[in-house]
C-alpha cells in the first residue's frame, strides 16, 4: 500500500515550478536558439574557448544565485541525504557517463527535447526514467534499503 506524506505533497508549488522551468526553457531557445540542457552548457564551458562562454557562465551563475537570493527572504528546505560519500560519488559518475552516452541530461532531453517532439529525446527520457524506476524498486524492495 502506498502512503502519501501529506506534509511533503505540494502539487501547486510543484506545478508552478514545472511551469516556470518550461517557460524558462522556451524563452531560452526563443532568444538564444540554444537548448537549456545543463550538461551541454557545463560541458561547453569546460572545453570551449568560444565567444559563447559568457552566456554559459551567466546561466550557471543564475542556477547558483537563485537559491542564494531565495535565502535572503526564506529558509531553504532541509537537505537530507540518506547515503554516504562513496555512493554519492558513484551515483555522480554514473550520471555523468549516462549524460555523455545519451548525448544530454534530463533537462536537455526531458524538458527541451520532448517539447520539440524529438524522437531521440523520447527514447532517452524513457530510458532514464525506466532505469530510475528499476533502480528504486531494486534498492527499496529487493535489497531492502
Amino acid at each position: 500500500m502506498i502512503q502519501i506524506d501529506w506534509q511533503a505533497f505540494t502539487p501547486w508549488s510543484s506545478l508552478t515550478g514545472g511551469l516556470l522551468i518550461g517557460l524558462a526553457a522556451a524563452l531560452f531557445v526563443l532568444f538564444n536558439g540554444r537548448i537549456a540542457g545543463i550538461s551541454g552548457i557545463l560541458g561547453g564551458l569546460l572545453v570551449s574557448r568560444s565567444p559563447d562562454r559568457l552566456w554559459r557562465i551567466a546561466f550557471l551563475a543564475g542556477m547558483i544565485g537563485a537559491p542564494a537570493l531565495w535565502m535572503l527572504f526564506h529558509n531553504l528546505p532541509p537537505l537530507v541525504i540518506d547515503t554516504g560519500y562513496p555512493m554519492l560519488v558513484l551515483a555522480g559518475l554514473l550520471v555523468g557517463i549516462g549524460t555523455r552516452y545519451g548525448s544530454g541530461c534530463t533537462s536537455g532531453h526531458g524538458v527541451c527535447g520532448l517539447s520539440r517532439l524529438s524522437p531521440r529525446s523520447l527514447a532517452a527520457t524513457l530510458s532514464f526514467m525506466g532505469a530510475g524506476f528499476i533502480t528504486v524498486y531494486t534498492v527499496r524492495h529487493l535489497l531492502g534499503g
